[in-house]
């Protein structure tokens, strides 16, 4: 169950917490004010002071006459205050110790690197592909930023397609409920489009996308054009993808602040989920569970679109392999996403050197490139304290976003890197899987997230989008050509909140999206 984000106006305590013996108790709020149910949220990494503290300063504001303390820190200790350029994203968390800026540095370099196919003279780069997408991280997170669609003579790099069936069999089927796979990939082409390949090997294909416009009217009159999507596969090189295969389209997300999402208590994301609707409020979020591989345990997903995957590590072991075809200690798949139908592609040299280990990039690379996602720091809010931004915060609650997009988190005291320890935090998620309606259906499951269900996006630097990528394209496929656009695709769960922007005067409108600009 979780707090209750009351739509058209905040009642005086939207959300009460008290103590309680083993943990942190958060009450639902009744129409009446009444207390309608609670629950426990277990913290056991903080002492009864603690849970007190975080009590108080996690409870959600009703005062939108002044910014709340800390609130322009958005990343805790680690928050950047560089100057905004479109190098925004790729600064480090500002309380890394001297030590660990070079780590990060370290790691930084082998983001931007350059993979080569095999052989090499170049030994310790090649191995790349055979297929792929990208011959760098950066490529795809240029600037550390969110990717965009084809526009004009614009490339893909920064988006692909996801491919994926539906289990055939019951010892499928039974892998799905065990959580050994997410979902079964393409018996050809694999799990992921590869548009690019080493030379003499055909690349996969190429994604094409058309668009209808639709057109919605506002309170007032005000018309917004929305873009439709549809997706396609073209030159496809290895004859014709499987009839069940479903294309999901997948922009690349901002790198900003994943250790600290990874410095959440689980506890804190579970205690948000009513999978049920136990309320009644409409909405349920859904908390992914996913295997990792490195823990060898189910843990909480919060990473990726789908949070499919539960580790910054993890998602970065899984992007080296499916994003470029390099293998890890955590994925050893030297040919990649090459699958056994595509024999000229696994038949061709690797690049794993065994004095280095038995992956193109050992351990020793992955640990440096975690190390460098994990610490990117969030940018510092700008203009929080301005009248129109404050009138803007106060939309935004009272439409009822918060309900998914939860402002504040304390992340855990017992963080692996002491530079996330207990710090007071804003992404503006829940990190949980909600159905956002039809409208951004993908129709493909991943793990336990349905093809209507999406994590909630962090919305911190979502302000910067236009500065640091020269774009303002935003949702899973970048359909969304400004924030306007972003908020009138959201049905499902969120069509309340979609409903009361829709319903707000343009002045409202302006201030909420002024708001988001500010994060």
């Amino acid at each position: 169950m979780k707090p209750r984000a009351v739509p058209r106006r905040i009642l005086p305590l939207a959300a009460a917490l008290c103590l309680a013996a083993g943990g942190v108790s958060v009450f639902t709020i009744a129409s009446d004010g009444a207390i309608a149910g609670a629950i426990t949220v277990e913290r056991p990494d903080l002492s009864q002071t603690d849970r007190q503290r975080v009590a108080a300063v996690t409870r959600p504001t009703t005062d939108f006459t002044r910014p709340e303390k800390f609130e322009a820190m958005s990343g805790g200790a680690g928050t950047s205050i560089a100057s905004v350029n479109a190098d925004s994203f790729s600064q480090f968390s500002a309380n890394i110790s001297f030590a660990e800026e070079e780590t990060f540095k370290l790691g930084n370099a082998l983001f931007r690197k350059l993979w080569v196919s095999s052989p090499s003279s170049t030994q310790a780069s090649d191995g790349l592909g055979p297929l792929y997408n990208a011959r760098a991280c950066q490529t795809c997170h240029l600037k550390d930023g969110r990717g965009h669609p084809p526009e004009g003579a614009s490339d893909t790099t920064s988006m692909f397609l996801r491919l994926a069936r539906a289990p055939q069999t019951e010892a499928e089927r039974q892998a799905l409920a065990a959580h050994m796979v997410p979902n079964f990939p393409d018996p050809v082409y694999g799990a992921q489009l590869q548009d690019s390949a080493v030379p003499g090997l055909p690349a996969e294909g190429h994604m094409r996308i058309e668009y209808t416009e639709e057109t919605v009217v506002l309170a007032g009159g005000e018309r917004v054009s929305l873009r439709r999507p549809r997706y396609f596969v073209t030159d496809l090189g290895y004859g014709p993808l499987d009839a069940t295969t479903t294309l999901s389209p997948r922009v690349t997300q901002a790198m900003s602040g994943l250790g600290l999402i990874e410095a959440i208590h689980p506890d804190d994301i579970l205690g948000l989920a009513d999978p049920d609707d136990a309320d009644g409020d409409g909405i349920s979020g859904k908390a992914a569970q996913v295997l990792d591989p490195q823990a060898g345990a189910m843990m909480l997903g919060r990473f990726g679109w789908k949070a499919q995957s539960a580790s910054v590590r993890q998602q970065s072991a899984e992007a080296f392999s499916g994003d470029i075809g390099i293998s890890t200690p955590d994925v050893p798949r030297s040919h990649g996403d090459c699958t056994a139908a595509q024999t000229a592609c696994l038949s061709l040299p690797d690049g794993v050197q065994p004095r280095f280990g038995n992956s193109e990039a050992p351990a020793p690379v992955l640990d440096l490139v975690t190390f460098y996602s994990e610490n990117l720091a969030v940018p510092a809010r700008r203009k929080a304290s301005f009248r129109e931004t404050l009138a803007g915060k106060k939309q935004f609650y009272e439409t009822g976003c918060i309900t998914c997009h939860t402002p504040k988190f304390v992340t855990r005291r017992d963080a692996a890197n002491k530079a996330h320890a207990f710090q007071l935090i804003w992404p503006y998620s829940d990190f949980l899987l909600h159905d956002m309606g039809e409208g951004l259906a993908d129709g493909q499951p991943v793990g336990e997230a349905s093809g209507r269900e999406w994590r909630t996006p962090p919305l911190w630097g979502i302000g910067l989008t236009k500065t640091v990528s020269g774009h303002t394209f935003f949702l899973h496929d970048g359909r969304a050509r400004n924030l306007t656009e972003a908020i009138l695709w959201h049905g499902g769960e969120a069509e309340k909140a979609r409903a009361g922007f829709a319903g707000l005067s343009k002045d409202d409108r302006q201030a909420l999206i002024t708001f988001l600009e500010s994060l």
